[in-house]
């Protein structure tokens, strides 16, 4: 029983901790301890074992992404200095007008995080410019949110086949698949996910008018503003998307070739090199990114005078990110040596659900209990997984339906991505997080089990029983 009260007080204690915004870090180490102490782990084991260097370590896990978390800021910071990711977001909204505001900040989001810029560039790129558009068309704040949201952390993040999201590659890191496995359930998901999440801004704003509601400026826009700079700096839109393309293409190009016949490492340097990508889905992905940065390098005078400077701040930006996600996955690496963890676990695993449905559920919740969808994948790739291919659980479905499930209660009030969004954007819970929690959290659940109902609808995804 001691067992349990401190298991549980670790959980209430870490989600407490995140929504007064105290340091991940400590509210990690302090939660960890809270755990394990009364689960009987000694002090050494806890810290100087589980939490670091475990198969669920926040080192292990550090180490292991280290390059991709690298090479994607870096990306990001290359397409913020050469002004392309602005130039990319005032095109679309020249495009499409005020009067499509919300699709202008989904659009732009999901490009920029499909073609692999970091969501936090993402967010500090779109929200300058957003505050104008929301001005012009008087778009509430909390709306603009969450249709950004819809673009750069729901289905560009887990669905989508290809992308060099985190929860892609820890999917195919852990599988032996690739970064398109399950690609077609995958944009039936996504397809769910920006039909409802658009349908529900679209009416929220149409509500907001009726009622009154309108934009309201603050302290926060004000200095958000001054990050626009001068449009005419920026390059044409045309050249902007080339490093995107540069990216996706190399990501892509081998898949299509593998595609269109047998490749063995006998036919020379162009098979090893494709059969190479199939074979490393953290290497290949994180080659594609800096492939885009030195694109951004040779296209973009202002990246390329700096580009040591450009490279090395997308370096020191990739550690806080990388840290925040490793510490998270620290505590779940002591969480998992409780016997209360490995209860849950023969639980969920004994629940009579069908096995897609009992993916959902075991996924969901670790990813609702850390706050954190890259976490709960990682924990439960690192823990339950092997027992559902046991199942018979295909990988590519395993892939795509845990990486999309991963995605979904992750975003509960304690989500570090949810607390530095509002941060940003100068919002409050109380203000934002009810269509915050309808675009994150509620349509993804609904675009998975409506993923896995089809799957179970046709029969594939699960094996049958020998």
């Amino acid at each position: 029983m001691l067992g349990y009260i401190g298991l549980f007080a670790g959980l209430a204690l870490l989600i407490w901790f995140a929504l007064r915004g105290v340091n991940i870090f400590l509210a990690s180490v302090i939660c960890a301890l809270v755990v394990a102490i009364p689960n009987g782990i000694m002090l050494p084991a806890a810290l100087l074992e589980h939490y670091p260097f475990g198969p669920l370590g926040a080192y292990t896990f550090a180490g292991k992404f280290f390059l991709l978390f690298l090479c994607g800021a870096i990306f990001g910071k290359a397409m913020a200095t050469s002004q392309a990711a602005k130039s990319i977001a005032v095109a679309i909204t020249r495009g499409l007008g005020t009067r499509h505001t919300l699709l202008v900040g989904m659009v732009v989001c999901a490009l920029l995080t499909y073609g692999g810029v970091v969501v936090f560039v993402v967010v500090f790129t779109m929200y300058p410019l957003g505050i104008t558009l929301m001005r012009e068309a008087n778009l509430p704040k909390r709306i603009w949110c969450a249709a950004t949201a819809i673009g750069a952390g729901t289905f560009t993040m887990t669905a989508l086949p290809g992308s060099p999201s985190i929860h892609n590659v820890i999917s195919a890191s852990a599988l032996g698949t690739d970064l398109f496995a399950g690609g077609w359930i995958g944009l039936f998901a996504a397809a769910i996910m920006a039909g409802l999440g658009m349908w529900y801004v679209e009416r929220e704003w149409k509500v907001a008018r009726a009622t009154g509601e309108g934009y309201v400026e603050n302290e926060q826009d004000r200095r958000m503003e001054q990050l626009i700079g001068d449009p005419d700096e920026a390059p044409s839109w045309g050249l902007a998307i080339v490093p995107l393309i540069m990216v996706l293409g190399v990501i892509m190009l081998p898949r299509l070739l593998l595609g269109m016949g047998d490749w063995s490492a006998d036919d020379g340097l162009l098979a090893r090199t494709l059969l190479f990508s199939a074979a490393q889905p953290i290497i290949w992905p994180s080659i594609a990114l800096i492939v885009g940065s030195l694109t951004c390098a040779i296209l973009f005078g202002n990246a390329r005078r700096q580009i040591g400077k450009v490279f090395g701040q997308g370096a020191e930006d990739s550690v806080m990110p990388l840290l925040n996600t490793a510490a998270v996955i620290g505590f779940g690496g002591v969480v998992t040596q409780t016997a209360g963890f490995g209860e849950f676990a023969q639980w969920i695993l004994g629940v009579n659900l069908p096995p897609l449905l009992s993916v959902f559920a075991s996924v969901s919740t670790l990813s609702a209990i850390v706050g954190s969808s890259s976490g709960g994948l990682q924990i439960f790739m690192q823990t339950l997984a092997p027992s559902y291919l046991d199942m018979g659980v295909q990988p590519e479905i395993l892939h795509r339906i845990a990486a999309i499930a991963a995605g979904g209660l992750d975003s509960l009030p304690h989500c570090g991505a949810v607390i530095a969004t509002f941060m940003i954007m100068g919002l409050t819970h109380r203000e934002a997080y009810k269509d915050m929690f309808v675009v994150t959290v509620v349509v993804p659940v609904i675009a998975c089990l409506a993923s896995i109902g089809l799957l179970m609808l046709l029969g594939i995804g699960v094996n049958p029983p020998a």
